[in-house]
């Protein structure tokens, strides 16, 4: 593997221009210096340009065009930034999040370790409320089918796999299913492993503004996305010849939606 490969970090923007010079300051200050940076606007009625546009090494996607659903504009942001991207290896960031100074250079190091690796997960820093706090694996009560979902800049992907996993989970029929756990269904089911760099990494914004936010959980739209979810992986696993049972958290979720 080559000493320093180019990394392109692929970033998702839509009205956040108050954290957008965050963001690209703590990439360009990076310990790891080979890389690029691919910012894609998806039609920000904010200054998200004026304030991106003061970064002369970044390269600019302006979108005009969105469907009414953040899921697949987000999907679509990061399909668009790929077809430019010329990195070995792909980091997806969405811009109200930023990375620890050292995370490029600890991934591609992990990488270069774990040569089989496709995917890479490492954990999130949680900023909410001007506090920072650190995130681990969840204890789960039920068994799901999916692992924790490491948020989506949390996720490293090398260029090849990425090409093949957009082939595999560009689904539009699941609205409510996000980028991270699609992600994280792929890494678990098709590649049949889950890498992951126990360190966090990553800092991820929790605001009012957030798509989190409107699923508190065990609202009537955290229950709904939930089954979404499931239909989804129901769907994948069909369409790639995997084994579906349902699981208790399955009919759990089915029977509480019933009655929403």
């Amino acid at each position: 593997m080559q000493e320093k490969p180019l990394v392109s970090v692929l970033i998702a923007n839509f009205n956040s221009s108050p954290y957008i010079q965050h963001c690209i300051s703590s990439l360009n200050s990076q310990t790891y210096e080979n890389l690029e940076i691919i910012f894609f606007d998806d039609n920000s009625s904010d200054n998200s340009i004026d304030v991106i546009k003061q970064f002369p090494n970044v390269k600019i996607i302006e979108n005009k065009v969105q469907t009414k659903f953040g899921s697949l504009n987000q999907l679509n942001a990061f399909k668009e930034a790929f077809k430019i991207s010329k990195g070995r290896f792909i980091f997806l960031l969405d811009s109200d999040d930023y990375f620890n100074v050292e995370k490029v250079e600890k991934v591609i190091d992990y990488f270069k370790i774990n040569k089989k690796a496709k995917i890479v997960f490492d954990y999130p820093m949680i900023v909410e409320n001007n506090n920072i706090y650190s995130e681990k694996t969840k204890f789960r009560f039920f068994k799901t089918y999916w692992p924790y979902i490491h948020p989506t800049s949390c996720i490293s992907i090398k260029k090849d796999c990425f090409e093949e996993l957009l082939k595999v989970i560009s689904y539009k029929d699941f609205t409510d299913v996000w980028l991270d756990l699609r992600i994280c269904l792929f890494s678990k089911y098709i590649l049949g492993d889950f890498h992951i760099l126990n360190e966090n990494l990553t800092f991820y914004r929790k605001t009012a503004s957030n798509i989190s936010s409107k699923f508190n959980k065990f609202s009537k739209n955290w229950w709904n996305r939930r089954m979404q979810a499931h239909q989804f992986f129901q769907k994948f696993s069909k369409d790639n010849e995997l084994n579906f049972d349902k699981n208790l958290d399955f009919v759990i979720t089915q029977f509480i939606c019933k009655f929403l």
